[in-house]
C-alpha cells in the first residue's frame, strides 16, 4: 500500500491521511463483504472522516485518530499480503492492539499483522493461528518452556491453541506422543453415577478433547494413532506412578486438581517432554474444603526457570463477542459484592 504525507489543516486543526490500495487486492478484501469491515472501522473511529473513492481511501480527522486509521490499514495490507483474510473480528482486534499500542497499555512491540499471520497448524482446508497478542505470547511460551500454564476464562483457546502446539510437535518429530488427561470432576456429577462401562463414562468427559483433535487431524488416523499409543486420552488418576518420556502433555480443565494431585503431575515430567497446563480458576468444581491446585500452583512456581504462567482475560475470548462481556460482568459482580462467581464466600457453594 502506498500513502501521502499526512497534511494538516491548521485552519481546522485536523489532519489527512490517504491510502491507494495496491491493484492486486480486491476492495472487497479491504472493505469486506457489503462494506462490513468499513463499518466497523468507521465505529472505531468516530473522530475521523473515510471516504472510499476507486481504490483510494482518505481519513480526516483528529491526529491521533487519523494516524491510528493509516496504521490500521498499513497492517490490513500486510496480512492480506500473506494472502489471509481479513474478517470484521480481525480488525477489531488489529485496533484493540493498535490503540493499546499508542495509550502505552500494552507491553510488547508485536504488531497486530505478526499475532494475526503466525500459523501454528493447517489442516483439513483450515489454519490455526492465535487471534489476540496475549494468544501468540502463549503460543510463543509454550515454545521456550518445559511447562507453561494458561489460565484465563472460558474461550480464551487455552486448550485448543495447546493441542495444535502439541499436534504441530508430533508432526514435526518433536516428540513421539501426545497425551491429553483431565481429572474426572464435573460440576453437580460424579463419574460413579454415570451409566455403563468405565469407558463410557470417561468417554463423554473427554469429549471435548477428542473433539478439538478431530478439528486438527484426519478423523480417520485418531483411532490408528490411539491404538498405536501415539495419543492417549485419559483421567488424570491413570497418570500416577508414570513418568512420560518424549511426550507433549496438556493437562485440562486444571482447577479442579487438588494440589496433591497437581504435584503428582508436574512430577511426571520426563526427558525430552513438554507440559501445558490449562484452567479457569474461577470455575472451580472441586468439593467443599478441597483447595484448587492451580490456585496453589501459582504461589510455589512462580519465578522458577523453565516454568511459564500465560494468563489470559476476557480480551481474548474467541468465541461469540456476549462471552467476553459475560466473563467481564462476573468480575464486576464479584469485585462490588465481595462474591466470588455470584456465589457469597463462606455460602454452601463456596469457590476455592
Amino acid at each position: 500500500m502506498t500513502e501521502t504525507p499526512t497534511a494538516q489543516t491548521p485552519a481546522q486543526g485536523k489532519a489527512r491521511a490517504q491510502f491507494t490500495v495496491p491493484a492486486q487486492h480486491p476492495m472487497v478484501a479491504v472493505l469486506g463483504s457489503g462494506d462490513s469491515l468499513l463499518r466497523a472501522i468507521e465505529t472505531a473511529f468516530p473522530a475521523a472522516d473515510i471516504h472510499v473513492r476507486g481504490n483510494v481511501i482518505s481519513a480526516v480527522g483528529d491526529s491521533r485518530e487519523v494516524a491510528l486509521v493509516q496504521r490500521l490499514f498499513d497492517e490490513m495490507m500486510l496480512v492480506l499480503r500473506t494472502g489471509q483474510p481479513m474478517t470484521e473480528d480481525a480488525v477489531e482486534r488489529s485496533i484493540a492492539m493498535l490503540r493499546a499500542s499508542e495509550n502505552g497499555t500494552s507491553d510488547g512491540q508485536e504488531t497486530p499483522a505478526e499475532v494475526l499471520t503466525q500459523n501454528i497448524l493447517s489442516s483439513r482446508g483450515r489454519t490455526i493461528r492465535p487471534k489476540t497478542l496475549n494468544q501468540k505470547r502463549y503460543v510463543d511460551a509454550i515454545d521456550k518452556h518445559t511447562i507453561v500454564f494458561g489460565i484465563g476464562p472460558a474461550g480464551t483457546g487455552k486448550t485448543y491453541l495447546a493441542m495444535a502446539k502439541a499436534v504441530q510437535a508430533l508432526q514435526s518429530k518433536q516428540v513421539n506422543r501426545i497425551i491429553l488427561t483431565r481429572p474426572a470432576v464435573e460440576a453437580g456429577e460424579r463419574l460413579g453415577f454415570l451409566p455403563g462401562t468405565l469407558y463410557e463414562k470417561i468417554d463423554p468427559y473427554l469429549r471435548p478433547l477428542y473433539d478439538a483433535l478431530h478439528d486438527m487431524l484426519d478423523p480417520d488416523s485418531i483411532p490408528k494413532l490411539m491404538a498405536a499409543g501415539t495419543i492417549e486420552v485419559a483421567p488424570l488418576a491413570y497418570m500416577r506412578g508414570r513418568t512420560l518420556n518424549d511426550a507433549f502433555i496438556i493437562l485440562d480443565e486444571a482447577q479442579n486438581t487438588s494440589p496433591e494431585q497437581m504435584k503428582m503431575f508436574l512430577t511426571r515430567l520426563g526427558f525430552d517432554s513438554k507440559i501445558v497446563i490449562t484452567g479457569d480458576v474461577t470455575q472451580v468444581d472441586l468439593p467443599n474444603g478441597t483447595k484448587s491446585g492451580l490456585r496453589q500452583v501459582q504461589d510455589i512456581l512462580e519465578g522458577l526457570d523453565d516454568v511459564h504462567f500465560s494468563r489470559l482475560s476476557s480480551q481474548d475470548v474467541v468465541r461469540h463477542k456476549l462471552v467476553g462481556r459475560i466473563v467481564d460482568a462476573y468480575e464486576q459482580y464479584d469485585s462490588e459484592n465481595g462474591t466470588e462467581n455470584g456465589t457469597h464466600k463462606g455460602g454452601r457453594n463456596k469457590r476455592k
